[in-house]
């Protein structure tokens, strides 16, 4: 437990006296690890040590910032193989894709202190004054971008590293200036308890402010509608389902001073198939689509469910290859038994719809005695169907993806403007297809954050370049995304002086100078 005099974080004691273990998914069974979940005294306490640390960060420099984040990162690597332990019992995951997660999440923290060590993120404008031009007088303006202030970020159940309590919406948060405050997922409890660990010792290693950092327990919505509807909380990160994000978002307007909630909730991903593509390389993009839908049981945001062709001999082909590739992909436990269930329901739902084909389901379990499991499938539907019945249109969260098979191009593109807005949206065609329908790629742009010509959603680039977020209600805010360094925008807000005494200006030069002078960081 972390409670101490300088950072708090409540979970396997506190004032409450109810409880709830964490889970193996495999067997349904504790892992021996119970937590308590927070009161709203505690609550009180970590938002009040927030705003505390708020005002002390405005004298933190750049440098000193960038000095904890990749302690952070540090911090993570030196207890790898505990976190590795604690996420295959808390998730299923396999070792291969909890050590990339956590590489991820360690670049990411390194990204954000390589930025605010090379400076320019506070986009400074300055306006010279002209005090005799007239008919009025120019006044002297300087702008920047500062921290919003205390930011409260809730980790997500697929990824238990990469987006959660020291993912990338506390990384932004911190490099921004922000104290965090993390509400753990209740389905990795213990990995969110290591990873907090790691963080408290890197801040202290560091001399961050008190209230830099805490974090809650919570396997209810209490907790969260305490801390959403704090006065003191400026901001917040989510990445789950629709109506979790929605929930929280709305809670965020309510308020009497509404904040920017960023909520990233739902996405169909959908994959255009031109003809020539089909007919040319239709069995390697099966092979492609069936590892992207199928990869960890299809639990990431941007897996394709949705695949969108006109109908024709090609298609016919290609999803015959396709079947063969979803049918041999063996089932496996899925993250949590609320994912499961959820998953199966929305299968289930799906394939009992009116003239649905299903053109193939799983019949491999990788362990038979494994709980959760999750089947993948592959359904097939006409684009009427597709047009007339949304439930179609509603996100499947794991292995299964819906063709649909329209009756000619004119139609397919209708489909694409159906759903809502997306994460991405992909298309695969041959060079002279692709250029033939360059009046289409407005349709695709209003769609997604993202579109990908010849290639699969899956593998979302850490990079200032890269844009992940979209149209509502892929996200709340199209405006902004939550990978690479320009997640950081988020949680700044541009503030104004005018005719502000040079001493006195935030410069970041001269705060970089002042420190460098005082700090032991250099």
């Amino acid at each position: 437990m972390m409670q101490g005099a300088q950072f708090l974080g409540f979970g396997r004691s506190g004032q409450s006296n109810v409880t709830f273990p964490s889970i193996n998914p495999r067997t349904n069974q504790p892992t021996g690890f119970t937590f308590y979940k927070a009161t709203e005294s505690e609550c009180r306490c970590a938002v009040e040590l927030a705003k505390s640390a708020f005002e002390d960060m405005w004298h933190i420099s750049d440098r000193q910032r960038a000095a904890f984040l990749r302690a952070v990162a540090a911090e993570l690597e030196a207890c790898a193989d505990a976190l590795m332990q604690a996420i295959m019992a808390e998730t299923a995951l396999p070792p291969f894709r909890i050590m990339s997660e956590r590489m991820r999440t360690q670049f990411q923290l390194t990204s954000f202190a390589d930025l605010l060590e090379k400076g320019g993120w506070q986009e400074e404008r300055t306006d010279a004054a002209q005090p005799q031009r007239q008919p009025v007088p120019k006044p002297a303006l300087y702008k920047r971008l500062v921290p919003i202030g205390p930011v409260l970020v809730f980790g997500a159940a697929n990824f238990p590293l990469a987006y959660s309590v020291a993912g990338v919406d506390s990384a932004a948060a911190w490099a921004a200036g922000c104290p965090v405050i993390v509400k753990a997922h209740p389905a990795h409890p213990r990995t969110s308890e290591l990873t907090a660990e790691a963080i408290v010792k890197a801040a202290k290693d560091t001399q961050m402010p008190e209230g830099i950092f805490s974090m809650l327990f919570d396997n209810g919505f209490g907790t969260a509608r305490c801390l959403v509807q704090h006065p003191y909380i400026k901001a917040g990160g989510f990445t789950g389902s629709l109506a979790g994000g929605m929930a929280l978002y709305r809670l965020a307007q309510e308020r009497a001073d509404p904040i920017p909630f960023f909520a990233e909730m739902s996405s169909l991903n959908p994959v255009l198939l031109l003809p020539e593509a089909l007919q040319n390389r239709g069995e390697a993009i099966a092979v492609q689509l069936t590892q992207s839908i199928t990869n960890n049981m299809g639990q990431f945001c941007t897996k394709p469910g949705l695949l969108l062709m006109p109908e024709c001999e090609a298609a016919q082909n290609f999803l015959h290859h396709l079947s063969q590739g979803i049918a041999q992909t063996a089932a496996e436990t899925m993250l949590n038994e609320g994912i499961a269930t959820n998953y199966n329901h929305r299968r289930m739902r799906a394939m009992e719809q009116a003239g649905v084909e299903i053109l193939a389901v799983s019949d491999r379990k990788a362990h038979m005695e494994d709980q959760n499991i999750g089947i993948p499938t592959l359904l097939k539907i006409s684009g009427k169907q597709f047009l007339d019945n949304p439930i179609f249109a509603d996100e499947i969260f794991g292995p299964c993806s819906i063709a649909v098979v329209c009756k000619n191009e004119s139609e397919m593109w209708q489909c694409l403007s159906h759903p809502e807005g997306q994460l991405t949206c992909s298309i695969f065609g041959e060079e002279q297809e692709l250029a033939a329908r360059h009046n289409r790629l407005f349709a695709m742009t209003e769609k997604a954050g993202r579109l990908i010509f010849n290639g699969v959603p899956m593998g979302v680039e850490v990079s200032a370049a890269m844009q992940h977020g979209g149209p509502f209600p892929a996200t709340t805010d199209v405006r902004f995304g939550s990978v690479g360094t320009d997640a950081m925008r988020r949680f700044l807000r541009p503030i104004a002086f005018q005719n502000c005494p040079e001493a006195l200006l935030p410069r970041r030069d001269k705060g970089r100078i002042e420190h460098e002078k005082k700090s032991a960081f250099k």
